[in-house]
């Protein structure tokens, strides 16, 4: 191709903006064009921001963050409230040596029967030690329930907490009961006189006062309670409320003795307030050879002296009093 002829093909690729045709063009274009920037270096990404579909992302983190909050909040506080006053009078508080059964719903794995510890604590899976010294079932129910919920555990528990064993509130009732022994006291308020009935109640020979022995500061302390008399006025403000520890001690009735000239001689329980007119009919009565005007009776003193006195119907007869019907001269 002539000069002319070359020169008018490349004014029209020019035109037309086909550098292609010509080689040389397309190797000026290449070496004019600047190389593309490679992208800025960074920093080497660290292991808890590479991506790892195993790896939570933060911004699910800061929201399980954030729902935490509300259940530490609610273990510290609702969760640990005390028992009621009203609950301990209708219920039960749990107390060191009680053993529990603890059962969550659907969730068996959970299941223990556990003994309430020295501290006050009982062993729950997952939870580890849950204080329930001193308050009633249903309050340690609501406090393994929050546990439970508040650290992801489970997502609505529903836990039940049954006392097996009652064994840190037992009495002792000691003395002329049917049944001596110790009894547990399960829920509610326990007075006198339903500890007297779980023993069986009284023996005939049991004396009407009831010996209560209580420690108060490291101290015993005693009291005599008239029981008889709690029932004939209608008045319990006497009946005491018994608390762990107590010991009852129903004691032998006081006695008299008689003897001499009457049907019955031998000892006797000693009533309130009997007199000599109604030992004497307690005896049986006067023999035919006796007299009911001719009576002694031997008395021991604070000393521990006896003493013989003439004795009238009407004189009142004293514990371990020794009666004498004396023959009749006539």
């Amino acid at each position: 191709m002539n000069s002319a002829a070359r020169m008018g093909a490349w004014g029209l690729a020019a035109a037309l903006g086909l550098s292609a045709l010509s080689p040389h063009a397309d190797a000026q274009q290449t070496r004019a064009k600047p190389a593309a920037k490679p992208p800025p270096a960074s920093a080497p990404a660290s292991p808890s921001t590479q991506a790892d579909p195993a790896v939570t992302p933060a911004p699910a983190a800061a929201a399980q963050t954030a729902a935490a909050a509300p259940a530490s909040a609610v273990e510290s506080s609702a969760a640990f409230d005390p028992s009621t006053p009203q609950e301990l009078a209708t219920g039960y508080a749990l107390g060191v040596g009680d053993v529990v059964k603890v059962v969550v719903f659907q969730q068996p794995d959970l299941t223990v029967e556990t003994r309430v510890s020295e501290v006050g604590t009982i062993s729950v899976p997952l939870l580890g030690a849950v204080p329930v010294g001193g308050v009633t079932a249903k309050r340690a129910e609501d406090r393994i329930a929050a546990l439970l919920r508040g650290r992801g555990f489970v997502r609505d528990p529903q836990v039940v907490v049954t006392v097996l064993q009652f064994k840190s509130r037992q009495v002792s009732v000691l003395g002329l009961v049917n049944r001596p022994g110790r009894y547990a006291m399960e829920e509610g308020v326990y007075r006198l006189s339903d500890l007297i009935a779980l023993a069986g109640g009284a023996l005939p020979d049991a004396a009407d006062t009831v010996t209560l022995v209580r420690t108060v500061g490291g101290k015993s302390q005693r009291y005599e309670i008239d029981l008889p008399a709690l029932f004939r006025a209608g008045d319990f403000s006497n009946n005491p409320e018994i608390i762990a520890g107590d010991s009852i001690y129903v004691a032998r009735a006081p006695v008299f003795y008689i003897y001499g000239e009457v049907n019955r001689p031998g000892m006797f329980r000693l009533e309130k307030d009997m007199t000599v007119m109604q030992a004497l009919s307690v005896g049986g009565g006067v023999t035919q050879r006796g007299t009911d005007k001719s009576v002694q009776v031997r008395r021991r003193d604070a000393s521990a002296q006896y003493s013989v006195t003439k004795a009238s119907l009407s004189d009142r007869v004293h514990q371990d009093d020794v009666i004498f019907v004396k023959e009749s001269l006539f």
